[in-house]
């Protein structure tokens, strides 16, 4: 006959792993309110605390490794030092790359994967990051493929930017940026960053008139109570831009 005490651990043992996989969910659910709260890399940092704790007890770890990019890109793209914002999207492909692997026909995996190559490529410089290029494209056609409209056609908006910033020489295309722009904004209609890249596109092609008429809406938009810092961000931009060379009749 086996001792109690033995017989009381097995039970105890068997409740804690019971409650591990609701434990990582509860935390996960803490993990995204947070994400839409974000003002700062405090909350982004705790954010990505968050997620930790909860990829050593989930099963399903898909979940968090896309999350985990996700955070990751908004830190990376908010930290001022170079070396260290390099150091963090290495951390996001990473965690990207396992998402991709765990369920390559889901699109946050994907989608977070070429964000997390365009922004590390950004810090490398154009020239030294052309070799990503083709990378980028394929996550981003993946995304279309799966789910054009994730992240509000997220993926348009990427390879709209991708087409507008690249030199000709190395694949870049107005027409191109202008489709996938126009696409997104057909998608996500109220995202500020689809209108203010599509703005630049139209400005590139000498669509002044419609370059203002989007760099006024994201003036006229009222940011709800998640991501207003991002909005107000975008709307400083605009009238930046509006207020540049670019707009000046010539004389």
């Amino acid at each position: 006959m086996k001792p109690k005490f033995y017989l009381m651990g097995i039970l105890i043992l068997s409740f804690t792993l019971m409650g591990y996989p609701q434990e990582a969910e509860h935390l996960i659910s803490q993990g995204d309110e947070l994400f839409l709260e974000i003002q700062d890399l405090s909350t982004a940092q705790k954010v990505k605390d968050k997620y930790l704790k909860a990829l050593s007890r989930v099963e399903n770890k898909y979940k968090v490794y896309w999350r985990m990019a996700r955070i990751l890109y908004y830190i990376g793209d908010h930290t001022q030092e170079k070396k260290e914002k390099k150091r963090i999207f290495e951390k996001g492909i990473y965690y990207a790359k396992k998402a991709v692997e765990s369920d390559p026909q889901k699109p946050e995996g994907h989608y977070w994967l070429g964000v997390n190559y365009g922004l590390y490529g950004e810090t490398k410089g154009v020239l030294k990051s052309l070799s990503l290029v083709k990378d980028i494209k394929k996550e981003m056609n993946k995304v279309i493929e799966l789910d054009r409209s994730y992240e509000e056609g997220g993926a348009d908006r990427v390879l709209g930017r991708l087409y507008f910033r690249l030199p000709g020489i190395a694949g870049g295309n107005n027409q191109k940026s202008l489709e996938h722009l126009r696409k997104s904004k057909e998608l996500g209609p109220d995202d500020p960053l689809t209108r203010l890249y599509l703005a630049e596109t139209y400005l590139a092609l000498g669509e002044k008139e419609k370059a203002r008429k989007e760099l006024e809406y994201i003036l006229s938009m009222e940011p709800d109570s998640t991501w207003v810092n991002e909005v107000n961000k975008r709307k400083q931009e605009a009238k930046e831009l509006l207020q540049s060379k670019k707009f000046k009749n010539p004389e």
